[in-house]
């Protein structure tokens, strides 16, 4: 039968693969973003809804816009997940400025300036930090886990060794007196 710490040590290299593709996806976010915002046509959208948690706990906050094209047609976005903290800046607004890049992964980003910085360097900046945490995240992990797995080959199970006797020396064996 197998040794269940080396299953569960194995099983643990789960951890660190989910946080390199955490940190591979919101790369490909943030390259996707400075595609659009880069290669994008300048347009006008029209806000449709600004949908806003009000909850701490559960901040996703998206607005729907349709994107006049310059060939007469309309692009509409129906949830155009934005950040918790810029939602009420954008809130009362009927237009925002955005590029759009059609067929792009993100056909559209917003480019409306909140306090000189354009939303979507905002957006881009989040994903480029959260690339790097989980990065951050995948070398700790995986350092733990391989490290954990090469004592387990190493040195083996430390339960599996056993204690043939007590100690009597151990310090938990010990009685402490009080000289009342």
């Amino acid at each position: 039968m197998a040794n269940p710490s080396r299953i569960i040590a194995r099983v643990a290299w789960i951890l660190p693969l989910f946080f390199v593709g955490l940190s591979v996806h919101q790369t490909k976010v943030a390259y996707d973003l400075n595609d659009t915002e880069q290669n994008g046509t300048a347009a006008t959208a029209e806000v449709l809804t600004v949908h806003q948690e009000n909850r701490v706990d559960v901040t996703y906050d998206y607005i729907s816009v349709r994107v006049p094209l310059p060939d007469g047609g309309a692009l509409t976005k129906e949830t155009l997940s934005l950040p918790h903290s810029i939602v009420p800046a954008i809130n009362d607004r009927e237009t925002l400025n955005v590029k759009v890049l059609p067929g792009a992964a993100r056909e559209v980003v917003i480019t409306e300036k909140i306090a000189e910085t354009p939303i979507v360097s905002t957006q881009w900046r989040i994903a480029v930090m959260n690339a790097a945490i989980s990065f951050g995240a995948f070398l700790l992990f995986g350092a733990g886990v391989w490290f954990w797995n090469r004592s387990l080959v190493r040195d083996g199970d430390p339960a599996a060794r056993g204690v043939d006797a007590p100690d009597p020396e151990h310090p938990a064996r010990q009685v402490v007196r009080n000289a009342s």
